[in-house]
């Protein structure tokens, strides 16, 4: 494997950086170096603004110089680039729509959608391999880990400008399908909870529901019903990290086999072959940044059975 030091990098903020906050932009300029990496850098004070320390919300300013310390940077080694081309095909079968400005994927369950934190490898990195001609490909959004569904990644920067501001102000729509434990109440249609990201003792990142937290809302629609579980469909009305896993947990009603925020024993006494996440993003809405015309995207899947 080789290895090698970068030199020190000084870079200056024009226009068309004002604005972004400090960690996007150290991400996009330098897409090798983990994000784990960039965010060590910046608590330690190695990264720095006009020779101070600063924080990864800090937004950048026209003349700042930012400072990019050297760094010991690891190549991808051959094993890695195995893995790499294995999950090529993979993506490459499951994409819904392509353009020249967005790639919408059905993201496969147990696979990250970057890499990071112990993660080698996710999606972007793979559909960076795929299209190694697209130099601006980024991940319009994120789904967990478990979650399965659709995955929006944009060519452009004026793509996925438009996309982050259509999420911002709350007009595409997302719809969710899930498998929870127990008999869903029919008068139970709405979920709102202030969610606070925390960590638990072993370090591995968690949101509870506290009073200081941010307020979130979720829309529940009873689709069918079994004997010990309801299949749901789902719109979270706000975007918070975890927000449907937390939410239907905390009312009573857990997802199936949510190895998080669910309930192992009664994961134990469901009889189904899916051992994974019950949870898969199934329709997003919204309007295309370039035609201007609505996009409905679907991705049926069974999350059972």
């Amino acid at each position: 494997m080789k290895n090698k030091y970068t030199n020190v990098k000084k870079i200056l903020i024009k226009e068309n950086s004002i604005g972004q906050r400090v960690d996007n932009f150290i991400k996009k300029k330098f897409k090798k170096i983990s994000k784990n990496a960039i965010y060590t850098m910046i608590r330690k004070g190695r990264i720095r603004i006009n020779k101070k320390r600063i924080k990864a919300k800090n937004k950048l300013k026209k003349n700042d110089i930012i400072r990019i310390p050297p760094i010991y940077k690891t190549y991808k080694n051959k094993k890695k680039k195995i893995c790499i081309k294995y999950y090529k095909k993979l993506i490459k079968k499951r994409i819904l729509y392509e353009d020249k400005y967005l790639i919408i994927i059905n993201k496969p369950k147990k696979l990250a959608v970057h890499g990071g934190s112990g993660i080698n490898f996710g999606i972007i990195e793979i559909i960076r391999f795929i299209y190694p001609t697209e130099k601006n490909l980024e991940l319009v959004h994120r789904l967990d880990k478990e979650t399965s569904g659709i995955l929006i990644i944009s060519k452009k920067k004026f793509a996925l400008k438009s996309l982050h501001e259509q999420i911002k102000n709350r007009t595409t729509k997302k719809t969710y399908i899930a498998a929870v434990h127990g008999t869903w109440p029919k008068e139970r249609k709405v979920v709102k909870l202030p969610l606070l990201k925390t960590k638990n003792i072993f370090g591995k990142r968690l949101v509870i529901v506290k009073k200081n937290g941010k307020m979130s809302e979720t829309k529940f629609k009873i689709k069918k019903k079994y004997e010990n579980i309801t299949i749901l469909k789902i719109r979270p009305i706000t975007g918070r990290t975890h927000q449907i896993r937390v939410h239907t947990s905390k009312i009573g009603y857990p997802i199936v086999n949510d190895n998080r925020y669910g309930n192992r024993n009664l994961d134990k006494k469901v009889n189904i072959n899916n051992k994974n996440l019950c949870l898969h993003a199934c329709k997003f809405s919204f309007i295309h940044p370039k035609t201007n015309k609505k996009i409905n995207i679907i991705s049926n899947e069974k999350i059972i059975f």
